[in-house]
């Protein structure tokens, strides 16, 4: 073949340098051959983990920005073929919704999808997924597997020649049917068929991919009130400023996706409501453009306090909200969240959030009522009650009452209840069947609940019961932990002969707010004590759990006069005989203060330090054994310290002194030096101020322990 000749007449087995078009000739083929209206081809990145979009096909790049570089572990059908090296089909919307609800959320549209890898036997170099219109039977078929398959395996050939070769790749663009030119098809000539469009009592144009306007007739500018020479070239929801709405970019999204007839209405300002109709083709829509009459007249008859369309959630919206909810820990993270997402969306200014327990309501929250004993009221009363918040949580049906009087007629009992507010929608709050509670939204004036209206609501509504069960949960949990927690470890310090102690506990800010972090002081026979501070692995219950029972054994293990690398044996065999995925680190230490000793055991714990009567400070390197729960067979030595009269010890976990992109050794030099310029202080100030650095911190990712021993002089 010469170097005149097109590539697109290269026959499919030929050789091609990297340099010419290989991957838009590829899938341009593929779809061509399958009969697919859209596509893309994807390439590994050099490290590997990531897929990047090197072509798209068919549609514009921005329906699939969200999917522009997406990693290999994604749960996404490209990434499936990649990771198994197999062929993913998802026969249509429903499909999608259940295997890839992600995708399903952003582009909710009926269409078909495969994914197939670009791999050779021994390498993967990316991916390639091509689409069809929900028209296509729900399975893949033979012939279209081969296909597919083969235009998959040979692109991997050819890539992995480039690669041998140290061919790059250069940017290609995307493929996007391009404008008709000249006539239009049949036997009229394009002046005549032009003078046909010009006559019909009804607006006419096209777009093509992006929704710019090739063509428009007189009507279709008379009915949108813009010029013709304005709309040519121009998005049309950028040129025509009432519709210039996500909801009716969506319905243009969706005609294209699906290849489906679809159809909408808007409102043009300040009363006339216009019916659009879409019919998509893969070179772009026809767009058919007439009055609405008979929405005319239901709005007409409608209560609408101004004129306006009504503004629903978009699909941005509702992702936005996705993501926001996903984060949301608490019930009053759901709270802040639904007022600053969906309130304002729906143009709600107040809601209230109800749940149950023992057969009567619950206020989880409120917000924007100037009042708030309007709403608590309701704190405690029987679900029996004949109350819109109550019925809607016993039967999952929901309640729209676009006036006050309305909501007053059906409900005399709050007739009682002052309220600034004029409108409420009662969501139910349903998860698998079963009700978790209830969203009310207030609004300031009356309010006309339109149909979709509603629906949107409703479907909102799922979103919020979703967060709302976890939060529900997790805040059950977080209140058994810290009861736990609060129970497990000790209210107050034993008064000994000859030490002074002072502990401080501050849990991590992060999380569930709770940990294995534990400490105790124990007194022995005579004038001696023992003391033990640790750090079981986690911050959950299952921790606090297991610190509970590691600080119950180290103190029967001290009550029957184990010596320190005793009880450090013993407690490792406790943990490996409970079957525990968790480690702890310990530092345990038997002080005899008539002596002026301690001997200390140490198990994975950072070491402590030994400030001296002379004020100054060392840290103790103290022979030890691994972490508890690791090894059976593990010996843990101990070592004996001088612990003069006015000594002090102080002990802490690591949360004290480990932060993210701190050195370990700075940081324990850091506090030595907090220790040297505090000076002989109180031991509790001393204490407060020890732990003053981590209580400051916002984003505190580990509990922090704290136990200040300190010898005393005699007498």
């Amino acid at each position: 073949m010469s170097e005149g000749q097109s590539s697109a007449h290269v026959p499919s087995g030929a050789r091609r340098p990297a340099g010419r078009p290989m991957l838009s000739l590829t899938l341009a083929s593929i779809m061509d051959e399958v009969h697919a209206h859209s596509g893309a081809v994807y390439l590994l990145s050099p490290d590997r983990t990531v897929l990047e979009m090197a072509v798209m096909a068919g549609l514009p790049r921005t329906f699939a920005a969200p999917w522009e570089r997406v990693g290999v572990s994604a749960p996404i059908p490209i990434s499936d073929a990649v990771r198994g090296r197999r062929l993913v089909w998802v026969g249509g919307e429903e499909e999608m919704a259940r295997h890839y609800p992600r995708i399903a959320m952003v582009l909710p549209y009926p269409f078909a999808l495969a994914a197939l890898p670009v791999a050779t036997v021994t390498r993967a170099y990316g991916a390639i997924f091509v689409t069809w219109p929900g028209t296509h039977p729900p399975d893949l078929s033979d012939w279209e597997r081969d296909h597919l398959t083969a235009a998959c395996d040979r692109l991997a050939v050819r890539l992995e020649r480039a690669a041998e070769q140290r061919l790059p790749l250069p940017p290609e663009p995307d493929l996007l049917a391009a404008p008709l030119v000249g006539g239009m098809a049949g036997t009229l000539g394009p002046v005549e068929a032009v003078r046909m469009v010009s006559r019909l009592p009804y607006g006419l144009c096209s777009l093509d991919v992006h929704g710019r306007v090739g063509f428009a007739n007189a009507a279709a500018a008379d009915l949108l009130e813009v010029p013709v020479d304005r709309l040519l070239g121009a998005q049309l929801w950028a040129s025509v400023p009432w519709l210039n709405d996500p909801v009716y970019e969506d319905r243009y999204r969706a005609a294209l996706f699906s290849q489906h007839v679809t159809s909408f209405v808007a409102l043009r300002p300040p009363g006339e409501w216009l019916s659009f109709r879409l019919y998509p083709s893969t070179s772009g829509l026809s767009v058919r453009i007439s009055r609405a009459r008979a929405v005319a007249e239901m709005d007409r008859s409608a209560p609408r306090p101004g004129h306006r369309p009504t503004r629903l959630v978009t699909i941005s919206q509702v992702l936005s909200l996705a993501g926001a909810l996903t984060e949301a820990v608490g019930v009053q993270d759901v709270v802040h969240l639904v007022a600053d997402e969906i309130a304002p969306a729906v143009d709600s200014q107040g809601l209230v959030l109800l749940g149950s327990r023992a057969g009567r309501l619950r206020v989880l929250g409120h917000h924007g009522y100037a009042d708030p004993r309007v709403v608590e009221r309701f704190e405690g009363m029987p679900l029996s009650e004949p109350l819109p918040g109550s019925q809607v949580l016993r039967t999952g049906v929901p309640a729209f009452f676009e006036s006050r009087a309305e909501l007053e007629r059906l409900y005399p009992a709050l007739l009682v209840e002052p309220s600034e507010f004029a409108a409420f929608a009662y969501l139910p709050l349903i998860v698998s069947g079963r009700p978790v509670g209830t969203l009310v939204l207030s609004y300031a004036a009356p309010h006309h609940f339109a149909t979709d209206e509603r629906a949107v609501l409703t479907s909102l509504a799922g979103l919020i019961a979703q967060a709302l069960e976890r939060a529900l949960l997790y805040d059950a949990k977080h209140r058994l932990a810290h009861g736990l927690q609060e129970a497990l470890l000790p209210h107050t310090l034993p008064t000994l002969s000859g030490i002074e102690a002072a502990a401080r506990y501050l849990p991590a800010t992060q999380g569930m707010e709770i940990g294995g972090d534990f400490y105790d002081l124990v007194p022995t026979r005579g004038t001696a004590a023992a003391a033990v501070i640790g750090d079981v692995q986690g911050h959950n219950v299952t921790a606090a759990g297991l610190m509970g029972q590691v600080r119950t054994a180290v103190r029967a293990y001290t009550a029957v006069g184990q010596a320190p690398e005793e009880v450090m044996r013993s407690t490792n065999r406790l943990l490996l005989d409970l079957g525990s995925d968790l480690f702890a680190s310990c530092l345990y230490l038997r002080l005899d203060p008539a002596h002026g000793r301690a001997v200390m055991s140490r198990a994975g714990h950072p070491p402590p330090l030994l400030r001296r009567p002379d004020g100054r400070v060392r840290v103790l390197d103290l022979a030890g054994g691994p972490l508890l729960g690791i090894d059976g067979s593990a010996a843990y030595p101990s070592t004996e310290v001088a612990l003069p009269p006015g000594s002090l010890l102080v002990l802490y976990t690591d949360g004290l002194v480990e932060s993210p992109g701190t050195d370990f050794e700075d940081a324990l030099t850091d506090l030595g030096r907090r220790l040297t310029d505090l000076g002989d202080r109180p031991l509790d100030d001393l204490a407060d101020a020890l732990v003053q650095h981590g209580a400051d911190a916002e984003g505190r990712l580990d509990d922090i322990a704290l136990l200040l021993l300190r010898a005393l002089p005699e007498g």
